[in-house]
């Protein structure tokens, strides 16, 4: 039997790669989905290990590691583009939800993928405000916080 889908924004994928506060809930979650995320989710992605080496909690050899782990993830994964229709229902988002541009396109691809898929997805993610604000668009929730 198929895994269903589910849509993940960048909080929980990138959980994933490293250990933080909710990474074997996201782990066991996308192992037991396909994963939807928007095509914003690998730069994000790759942005978050930058930072954390930067920060000096990722040495170089394990960047390099993480990001090729995630490179081969990514040819898996449904990545929903970012056109002109989804821009449009990102900005119209914004003023109701008071989401950051990112997060506003998140919502936005995880929309337009139920649109075009017919089928009800779950949104996964472990951002509060991109939790409430999918809730106030009614779509169904899965909690990875604290």
């Amino acid at each position: 039997m198929a895994r269903p889908f589910a849509y993940f924004d960048t909080s929980v994928l990138v959980k994933r790669y490293l250990d933080e506060q909710g990474s074997i809930h996201a782990r066991s979650l996308i192992r037991n989905h396909r994963v939807v995320s928007s095509v914003i989710a690998p730069l994000e992605a790759v942005s978050a290990l930058c930072w954390r080496q930067a920060a000096g909690f990722l040495s170089e050899a394990a960047f390099a590691a993480l990001w090729a782990r995630l490179q081969r993830d990514r040819s898996h994964w449904e990545l929903v583009e970012v056109g002109e229709r989804v821009i449009e229902h990102a900005e119209e988002l914004i003023p109701s939800t008071r989401l950051r541009a990112l997060d506003a396109l998140h919502l936005a691809s995880a929309m337009s993928f139920q649109w075009r898929s017919g089928n009800r997805v779950p949104f996964v993610t472990s951002d509060a405000a991109l939790r409430d604000a999918a809730k106030r668009v009614s779509l169904q929730i899965i909690w990875v916080g604290p």
